[in-house]
């Protein structure tokens, strides 16, 4: 007979959002149960974000050896040593694993089951030998990397980023199926490490980021010498005698065919809700995920999905995000809600892409021609060019009377400058308090200072403002 366990809250799912679930409710007094079959720590510890941004630092290193002769300093081109560069990626995952281990949690309190959960009822699921009767369950099973229905593709086999770290075998030739922020990323780490990358889109590389920025970004990476073709149709992938991948695009006689190496599917995700019997907790869930409302509850109102399974932004900090909604709607009983308005997310190519919050088409679509769009560009900034770092812009949408709606930037350190964007936007702060700020000289982070600025410009430096002045120093 299955041993019962009796707690408080079920989280399903030891990924980033599962386990700050479970941190949080044992150490606020709560009987907690975490149940993980796989690797603690998910997809971003073990095979998304820390293993990528190890990865593309060791890129970034080889690219600053390369145009160091811009500053004066001479010395022979780096060697990489492939299998070196994936140690260093093991061993930046190995230094984090033990804050997402299993002993960790178990001294916080946390009773963690290493098996695959089901649910049996309403409020109670299996996992191995043991049986979970749970006052409330949180689901944060996460998502995996899926592929386009190409022939051949699943006979030939393909690398995804649950396998692309594991290979310690630099590409002669990578080629990558999806010119997504993923796909991308992965194609500037690699070239820089020495491999030939063709980047192959359906549409348009970029295509959820405004195209405005995006294209420095995609500039930058053609120039860098990897080849992105948009608007491509992939009829088959086949993988010859010799072990190598060919590739066939177009249709009919308008055919090529491209060999490469390695092949990196990065094409999309899938919600993870197989095995997991939601029809007989009364879960809803569709092709995209399960069904929650702003409280992030499912059609179970005891039972809370969170992070990529709940079918919404797929980001390790919105999963950290929804953990702090349900421990305050779980725990406390207060009805805490989702609020999306100012969403960051980042591509971590050189240059960064960064953004918050609306974008320009979303603004235009929202508000019509009553915003404003304000730019400003890298290339005035001191420290970017003290650094040569002076490609990009930051581009901030606002209404006519200055509240900010978004923020997008393309440029050295994105994903840091972005921070007060994110802070603005959620706190409905106007351009005025941005632009008001004393920006310490010589930084980066003087060009949100600067942009905001610009607000003012044509009313500061107009035909009426000098008759003010002009009339004010008639009194002395």
């Amino acid at each position: 007979m299955a041993r019962l366990i009796k707690a408080d809250i079920c989280v399903i799912g030891g990924g980033s959002g599962g386990l700050s679930v479970a941190a949080g409710a044992s150490q606020m007094g709560a009987k907690t149960v975490l149940v993980e079959a796989g690797k603690m720590g998910g997809d971003c510890l073990n095979f998304g974000c820390v293993p990528s941004k190890a990865l593309i630092a060791a890129a970034k290193k080889a690219a600053c050896l390369k145009d160091a002769d811009d500053f004066g300093v001479t010395g022979p081109l780096p060697s990489v040593d492939f299998p070196k560069v994936m140690d260093h990626v093991q061993d930046v995952i190995g230094s984090i694993a033990p804050h997402d281990s299993v002993e960790r949690f178990e001294g916080l309190g946390v009773e963690v089951i290493q098996e695959f959960g089901r649910f049996v009822s309403e409020s109670e699921i299996e996992a191995g030998g043991v049986r979970v009767k749970a006052r409330r369950f949180v689901i944060a099973t996460g998502s995996r990397a899926t592929a386009p229905p190409i022939p051949g593709l699943e006979e030939a086999g393909y690398l995804t980023n649950e396998t692309i770290f594991e290979n310690r075998v630099r590409p002669d030739h990578l080629i990558i199926i999806g010119g997504g922020p993923i796909g991308l990323e992965m194609a500037q780490a690699h070239a820089r490490l020495g491999a030939k990358v063709t980047v192959l889109e359906a549409f348009k590389a970029f295509g959820r980021d405004d195209p405005e920025l995006s294209a420095v970004v995609l500039s930058v990476l053609r120039r860098e010498g990897i080849e992105i073709r948009e608007g491509v149709k992939i009829a088959n992938v086949e993988k010859d005698t010799t072990g190598a991948y060919q590739v066939t695009l177009g249709e009919g006689e308008q055919t090529e065919t491209l060999t490469g190496s390695h092949l990196l599917v990065a094409a999309g995700r899938k919600a993870n809700v197989e095995g997991l019997n939601l029809e007989a907790a009364g879960v809803e869930y569709s092709a995209k995920g399960i069904n929650v409302d702003n409280r992030l509850r499912t059609s179970n109102r005891k039972i809370f999905a969170i992070g990529d399974v709940a079918g919404g932004y797929q980001f390790t900090h919105i999963a950290g995000y929804h953990a702090g909604i349900v421990i305050r709607n779980a725990l406390f009983r207060l009805p805490a809600k989702v609020d999306y308005s100012a969403v960051p997310w980042v591509t971590f190519t050189d240059p960064e892409l960064a953004s918050t919050g609306l974008n320009e088409a979303a603004a235009r679509e929202r508000y019509g021609d009553k915003i404003k769009v304000l730019t400003f560009p890298f290339a005035d900034i001191d420290r970017a060019r003290t650094e040569r770092q002076t490609e990009g812009l930051i581009k901030v949408i606002t209404t006519r009377n200055g509240r900010i709606l978004g923020a997008g930037i393309v440029g050295p350190h994105a994903g840091e400058l972005i921070h007060p964007w994110v802070l603005a936007i959620t706190e409905k702060l106007k351009i005025g308090t941005m632009a008001s700020f004393i920006a310490p000289y010589p930084t980066y982070g003087e060009i949100s200072k600067r942009v905001a600025g610009s607000y003012y410009t044509p009313s500061l430096f107009s035909a009426r403002t000098r008759t003010v002045v002009k009339f004010l120093s008639l009194f002395g």
